[in-house]
């Protein structure tokens, strides 16, 4: 590596003309070689030594800046080693030394290999010394097998499945015994599993990482009893819930046997935690280990100007990516203007290479259960579609990055089984408001008889990836306050989440009733239920304690619903049960609001603005995976089905009562106090 760093300090020399190394006689290229080879001995001790000191004090500032920050440290580190070098006179202007410092860090990834898939020798050479130097400073690891947990948020079952056929995810392909080489024995099983109403990560990864997400009925809510709208992905938010999992089953989580949790909304009770949304809020400055992942990536600079570099590309990418569908009127399409091009780049850049490096050192350090979440898919596919060439090519990297992790699994002090999931996945499908002209918000309001705004507010998207970019700034996920608060109490306050609308009425304590609301605004569920981007309305009864409203003047309690279903018939099976358990919760909304599905095509109406959703019933977005090895017992019984998070979180735990003993189905009753 130092010869590496030696030549091309030389290359750099003779290209740029602020950049000169001179040696004592001027005129002897041996000791120009020599006074490289000083200078690129110098700048790596600086950067070995002194690099990551300085990333440590830099924690206190936001994560991203401290990406940008990453050239000009550089940039000084190689101004200071040419100083330091004794054979001759060598300098650099500060913005060459920038350059220099920078194609010096990336040449030296590049070559090392140093976050490189393929396996080669070098690479296999980094990973041996990596797993040598971690041995040395721990004890010597159990041998029981520890257990990784890698979440493809929003990878729906099918989308995986036809990911695998065309070849885009190989490593997969290879453990579901098919793709090249077809024929070889699998290793692993792939198992479909069917979420909860609210099918989004917020309630899907509280129930599989605590086992409860009792009383979530949304992505965000409004809860009467405190006044405030509640938000899966703001950390005040994000800790309350996690508190209430805990309470409700009176465990820490998943993870609270030597477990680490990684880019996740939720810790799983685990006492190593990076880049948890939950614990955001609790822990400042250096002490915050919420951002101790990116101080472990960026310590090493070639890590950041790679990934400084990369995210670069991303950004360009994405802009021409839009502005090619923007020239061919692709339909339905979004807005991807603004900051976006930089968020998906966090995303599919920047949070996965943090994230895959802390699962790389966690399972290095020989940690029992590692669960990590990988948000880049699920960005991309609510702005480009779940299906689009956008999609597969993130997908063909979240696979690269399965294959990294598998090859740093034979290097670990122990033994390690791979488990991949998903927390819910993508409908497809055109805005409500793009089809229909106006927003649910609209339609409420003009059933209320309410004025309704010509020029209506864009919905907020409700992309996991923005609470990590907020968090890494340190700005709070909070959204535009007159979004939640109603100009006077009386008027009704609306949210989306995904295809799921929830309307509340915050001047009434409490859960309203459809007579009071007939009362009080006689024309607007009929509104709601006769308009045809609306599929179906839950709304609580005084006489029938729930009903499911639809077109046509449809009233159906909720205990007919097996018989009857009614307008929830479209949505398959499962509806009633999910309708049924989220109308038990305290704080669903007065009006529950199910867009329209087309079972034909799978396509929803996102009450947001978003052509790839989820959130609600409908579609692909309820039909996440599960891929387990097959030296773990099945996930469920022959002819049964895998249902909502809560009892993924069993079959997850029984997996790891599995490998502390005999290999053989272990029972566990899922085990919650009253409420």
């Amino acid at each position: 590596m130092w010869a590496v760093c030696t030549v091309t300090m030389l290359v750099l020399a003779g290209i740029l003309p602020d950049f000169q190394l001179q040696s004592a006689d001027d005129d002897s290229a041996t000791r120009l070689a020599m006074t490289a080879a000083l200078g690129a001995g110098a700048f790596g001790l600086l950067s070995a030594l002194v690099w990551p000191l300085l990333v440590r004090l830099l924690l206190l500032v936001p994560a991203l800046v401290l990406g940008l920050l990453v050239f000009f440290l550089n940039g000084s580190l190689l101004i200071v080693a040419l100083r330091l070098v004794p054979s001759g006179d060598s300098e650099a202007a500060p913005e060459t030394a920038v350059i220099v410092a920078a194609v010096m860090s990336a040449v030296a990834s590049a070559t090392g290999g140093a976050l490189a898939v393929r396996d080669d020798d070098a690479y296999r050479r980094r990973l041996y010394r990596l797993a040598d130097r971690r041995r040395r400073a721990l004890p010597p690891g159990p041998s029981s097998p520890g257990t990784v947990f890698m979440q493809l948020d929003g990878v729906g079952h099918d989308v995986l499945r036809a990911a695998v056929c065309k070849g885009l995810m190989p490593t997969v392909a290879r453990w579901l015994g098919e793709g090249t080489g077809a024929g070889a024995r699998p290793t692993h099983r792939l198992t479909a599993w069917r979420t909860d109403w609210s099918s989004q990560t917020g309630a899907s990864q509280l129930g599989i990482l605590h086992g409860s997400n009792h009383d979530v009925p949304a992505f965000r809510w409004y809860e009467k009893a405190g006044q405030e709208v509640m938000v899966c992905n703001r950390p005040t938010s994000a800790a309350e819930l996690e508190r209430r999992a805990v309470d409700r089953t009176g465990d820490g989580g998943l993870l609270t046997a030597d477990g680490a949790s990684r880019g996740n909304l939720f810790s799983g009770g685990a006492a190593e935690q990076a880049l948890v949304l939950s614990i955001a809020t609790r822990r400042r400055g250096r002490r915050n280990r919420s951002r101790a992942g990116y101080f472990a990536y960026f310590s090493d600079p070639a890590n950041a100007v790679r990934t400084a570099l990369s995210f670069v590309a991303e950004v360009g990418r994405e802009i021409g990516q839009s502005t090619r569908a923007r020239a061919r009127k692709v339909r339905p399409r979004v807005s991807r203007g603004g900051l976006y091009p930089l968020i998906r780049a966090f995303a599919t850049v920047v949070e996965r290479d943090v994230v895959v490096a802390a699962v790389m050192g966690d399972m290095l350090a020989g940690r029992t259960a590692v669960y990590a979440d990988l948000v880049a898919y699920d960005e991309v596919a609510h702005h480009s579609g779940p299906c689009g060439r956008d999609a597969e090519k993130v997908l063909e990297r979240l696979d690269r990055a399965l294959a990294l992790i598998e090859n740093v699994a034979e290097h670990a002090p122990r033994p390690y089984r791979i488990i991949v999931l998903s927390d819910h996945g993508q409908s497809p499908g055109e805005t409500f408001r793009s089809r229909y002209g106006l927003g649910l918000g609209d339609l409420v309001r003009a059933g209320c008889g309410l004025p309704v705004p010509r020029r209506a507010r864009r919905t907020h998207s409700g992309a996991e990836a923005r609470a990590a970019v907020r968090a890494a700034l340190r700005r709070p996920v909070e959204e535009g306050a007159e979004q939640h608060r109603p100009a006077r109490r009386s008027e009704p306050i609306v949210l989306a989440s995904g295809n799921l609308g929830l309307v509340s009425f915050p001047d009434v304590p409490h859960r309203m009733t459809k007579e009071e609301i007939d009362a009080r605004h006689p024309a607007l569920l009929t509104t709601l239920a006769n308009h045809p981007g609306v599929g179906f309305l839950l709304v609580r009864s005084e006489e029938h304690g729930g009903l499911v409203l639809g077109a046509y003047g449809a009233e159906i309690p909720l205990d007919r619903l097996d018989d009857e279903p009614g307008p929830l018939e479209a949505f398959g099976p499962g509806a009633a049960d999910a309708v049924r358990r989220t109308h038990s919760f305290p704080n669903t909304a007065d009006i529950m609001v199910n867009s329209a599905y087309d079972p034909a095509d799978g396509e929803v109406l996102a009450f947001e603005e978003q052509i790839g959703s989820h959130g609600g019933l409908g579609g692909a977005q309820g039909r996440p995976f599960l891929l387990s090895p097959v030296a773990f017992s099945t996930p469920v019984g022959d002819g049964e089905d895998l249902v909502g998070a809560e009892q993924v979180h069993h079959v997850l735990r029984r997996w790891l009562l599995e490998t502390d003993g005999p290999q053989v189905p272990v029972r566990t009753e899922p085990r919650e106090r009253a409420a």
